[in-house]
């Protein structure tokens, strides 16, 4: 999913890593207080980064998410989040979720999964995602959902060899 403005994209090269980890501690550290320093995590060492680019301001990274198979053939999205002048555009989200789910289905997914904190809900469930259970995560209330993998056919998006992307955001 591409349009004249906005472009997803795997993360591949250092200064895109290092701008998805900074758009990520803004998001989450600073902004949503979730976590203190950091959001980085063991995950981010087998995820794969993915992108938002705006091509009218620079190439600026303005969305990111991550996706990890967490065991054969199942996959999960996460820490996804869009930088907060660009929340109301709308499109970068359903952007976002397009690329992952797609590029995981690509790459031979038969159930993708994320955790989607509950104010977004609603929002997952427009792009056709299913809530299985309510759980918490960092001591907020969240839903474990799955999506709809027939509205997310699969791309021809190689995978890449795993980079280590905590190497480059330290």
């Amino acid at each position: 999913m591409t349009s004249d403005r906005y472009r997803f994209i795997l993360a591949l090269t250092d200064a895109d890593i290092q701008a998805y980890f900074d758009l990520r501690r803004t998001i989450f550290c600073e902004e949503q207080g979730i976590f203190e320093d950091t959001d980085t995590d063991s995950t981010d060492q087998q995820a794969y980064p993915i992108i938002a680019v705006d091509h009218q301001a620079d190439d600026r990274v303005v969305g990111v998410v991550r996706i990890y198979e967490s065991e054969p053939r199942q996959w999960y999205g996460g820490r996804l989040g869009v930088h907060a002048d660009y929340r109301r555009v709308g499109r970068i989200g359903k952007g976002l979720i397009h690329q992952a789910v797609t590029t995981a289905n690509t790459w031979g997914c038969d159930r993708f999964l994320a955790t989607v904190q509950q104010q977004n809900v609603r929002f997952f469930q427009r792009l056709h995602w299913q809530p299985l259970r309510e759980i918490e995560v960092c001591d907020r209330p969240h839903h474990l959902m799955e999506a709809e993998l027939d509205f997310y056919p699969p791309g021809n998006e190689p995978r890449p060899a795993l980079r280590h992307a905590t190497q480059v955001a330290s």
